[in-house]
């Protein structure tokens, strides 16, 4: 899926001017649950630049707070620089700006565990590929949720859903646990390393290495030649991608969408062309279906 950002107008330029935070205003009634107390996160990007912007150097951005997102402050951000119209914006909508500026595109990210915290109501496995093929972690994500589910020593330990979200270059998987837990319980199990053999991410790894003939690492160094099983941004002060977030590629370019999938999809060899040929509008349309498999 790749989108210029300057070709749809429908989609990011209901006012006239680019502007994702129309798109996710209209999807984030559907994330309430989901991100209800993360502080948001937005990474925007610039022909020359990335800022990142998120709750411990700014003030702390929520999901409710797109509530304050309607026609009239829209038409304003489309028509006006924020020194102009400081005045007409409640607090909450001049912060919202600062965090989606418009005419940029921007990714919509989360603090996963909070920004500041010893506890964790969520397991974050990112499955990053580099010249592994999309469907290589596709093949890879599925043996791992297979490995996961039928685990009973981890299933004896905590009890969870799981979130798939193919997020335009890989998957993301999460274990929404159903109480949290204390952060040593990151550190025992699934942390990586020097001394971490038997933790469960590296154990893992090894068995959908062996599972699917790929090099499958846990760690959080990127290597062209193997996909790696990282865990890293668990811990409170990381972030994570929000569902339904743009996945950019460039200033201009927008390369993925992220959704949802179900574990029967992610067993259907066809899944990444399938995904390849959504759009926005097809998306949208189904959104419950998508929905359905938010935690």
């Amino acid at each position: 899926m790749i989108i210029n950002a300057y070709t749809m107008k429908d989609f990011l330029d209901p006012y006239g001017k680019l502007d994702v935070l129309w798109r996710y205003g209209k999807i984030a009634p559907y994330l309430k649950n989901f991100l209800h107390n993360k502080e948001i996160a937005s990474k925007i990007i610039g022909e020359d630049f990335v800022v990142l912007k998120r709750g411990t150097k700014n003030i702390p951005l929520y999901i409710e707070d797109f509530d304050e997102i309607n026609k009239k402050y829209l038409e304003i951000r489309a028509n006006h620089h924020l020194d102009e119209v400081k005045d007409k914006l409640t607090g909450r909508q001049a912060l919202l700006r600062k965090y989606f500026v418009p005419r940029k595109l921007v990714n919509f990210f989360y603090a996963c565990n909070n920004e500041y915290g010893n506890t964790i109501d969520r397991i974050f496995i990112d499955i990053d590929r580099q010249t592994n093929s999309a469907d290589d972690a596709r093949k890879v994500t599925n043996e791992l949720i297979k490995i996961i589910s039928s685990d009973k020593q981890f299933n004896d330990l905590i009890k969870y859903k799981l979130l798939i979200l193919r997020t335009g270059a890989s998957f993301h998987i999460y274990v929404v646990v159903k109480t949290t837990i204390e952060h040593d319980f990151y550190d025992t199990y699934l942390s990586y390393g020097n001394g971490k053999e038997k933790s469960f991410i590296t154990k893992r790894a090894h068995e959908v290495s062996k599972a699917t003939k790929l090099n499958v690492l846990a760690g959080h160094e990127r290597k062209k030649w193997a996909i790696i099983l990282d865990t890293s941004n668990t811990p409170p002060g990381k972030l994570a991608r929000a569902p339904f977030s743009l996945h950019i590629k460039d200033s201009k370019t927008i390369d993925g969408i992220a959704i949802p999938v179900s574990q029967k999809e992610l067993a259907d060899t066809k899944l990444i062309s399938k995904i390849s040929k959504l759009t926005p509008e097809i998306i949208r349309k189904n959104i419950d279906q998508y929905i359905s498999l938010l935690p």
